[in-house]
């Protein structure tokens, strides 16, 4: 073996790379230089890439494997270098090693609110969190497009301009997704797949795909959740008028646990006397009234409303609404001279007054109007 073999073995390289920092997505190899002996070793491990570039122009890219560099698979680089035989010397090149395992640990979140429109609640806004996994699908776009010369280029560098992407697309999907407010805690998970597939394909021209995207939570303003924390214990009261006496019985049982009070024996004798007049009207009693009370003191009974059926008209006379009247005494207001053909009338369900001789239900009570006596 002569000297010059023995200091050509002695000069080989191996070039690898060896991730301990967890958020590098691209690592150049350190070269002095950039020279790269013929024959060197190149060991790509799995979920990495190698890329060499030449002259800012990127020629080779290695997958998963080892290699034994040499002009037969360096084709590219052979071209640009215009090597046309072995030619043994050390040529100058750049490696990236890119990273293209899942980044797992990226988080995203809703800075300012998202206004929606929903169904039920109208225009809420509302806010999401949650988190993302990027993955590098092709590294050539990646370095064309992001990386440049960064010679270590971690995920903190890529991190916000994803985030903004992300968050700028919510809207639209949770919008599109059709899903009632109520209901987005369900579909939280199928939004995230349309999402991550919306990125992915958006994200292709700089080589990054979003493999998972997960919402954690989707929240409303303050305001809305009392809204629907209100609505909520309603919904568990249920009958409200058993709730009322429910609470009206604990209340006299804990009135009747302290015996000497003086308030508690007032509030025991008025909750009583409720009970009884709620027991009384819901038993079909009526107005139950208290029989010591005496009867000038009893409150006169309400008027009864009108017999079902029974439609309320009201007159307009001179500027002033009048009624309500039903039909009969509409009749009666016709035959005095009170209600003709242009007096404006209204009834629950029209939408404004309207003359009664344009009202078909009032053809009847103006056909009943005696015409003018003739003159004298």
């Amino acid at each position: 073996m002569g000297l010059m073999d023995k200091l050509r073995g002695e000069l080989i390289d191996i070039i690898e790379w060896l991730d301990d920092s967890r958020d590098t997505m691209v690592w150049r190899f350190p070269r002095y230089q950039n020279e790269i002996k013929m024959g060197a070793k190149l060991v790509v491990r799995e979920s990495q890439t190698a890329v060499f570039v030449n002259e800012g122009k990127i020629a080779d890219v290695f997958e998963p494997g080892t290699y034994t560099l040499e002009t037969r698979n360096l084709p590219i680089l052979s071209t640009l270098k215009g090597w046309k035989y072995g030619f043994n010397s050390p040529f100058k090149a750049e490696v990236y090693f890119v990273n293209t395992r899942q980044f797992t640990d990226m988080k995203w979140g809703t800075q300012n609110p998202v206004i929606l429109r929903d169904a039920e609640f109208g225009v809420v806004r509302v806010r999401a969190f949650g988190a993302f996994a990027a993955r590098v699908v092709d590294a050539s776009r990646l370095l064309r497009e992001l990386v440049g010369t960064d010679p270590q280029f971690r995920t903190e560098e890529v991190q916000e301009y994803l985030r903004q992407l992300m968050v700028g697309r919510l809207g639209g999907a949770l919008a599109t997704a059709g899903v009632p407010l109520l209901d987005l805690a369900a579909h939280q998970d199928a939004i995230g797949r349309r999402l991550a597939a919306v990125l992915t394909e958006e994200l292709a021209e700089v080589g990054i795909a979003i493999p998972k995207f997960v919402i954690e939570n989707v929240s409303v303003p303050p305001e809305v959740e009392q809204a629907l924390d209100k609505r909520t214990s309603m919904g568990a009261v249920g009958d409200l008028d058993r709730y009322t006496r429910f609470q009206a019985a604990n209340a006299m049982e804990a009135a009747a646990n302290n015996p000497g009070g003086e308030a508690g024996a007032g509030i025991g004798l008025g909750l009583g006397m409720a009970m009884g007049q709620q027991m009384a009207r819901s038993m079909g009693g009526g107005a139950a009234t208290h029989p010591t009370q005496p009867a000038a003191t009893q409150p006169a009974a309400a008027e009864p409303p009108p017999l079902p059926g029974q439609a309320q008209w009201y007159v307009g006379v001179g500027g002033q609404r009048q009624g309500p009247y039903d039909l009969g005494a509409l009749a009666e207001q016709a035959n005095a001279g009170a209600l003709g053909a242009d007096t404006l009338v209204w009834r629950t369900g029209m939408a404004q007054w309207q003359p009664a001789g344009q009202v078909p239900e009032l053809a009847s009570v103006l056909a009943s109007v005696p015409p003018p006596l003739p003159p004298q």
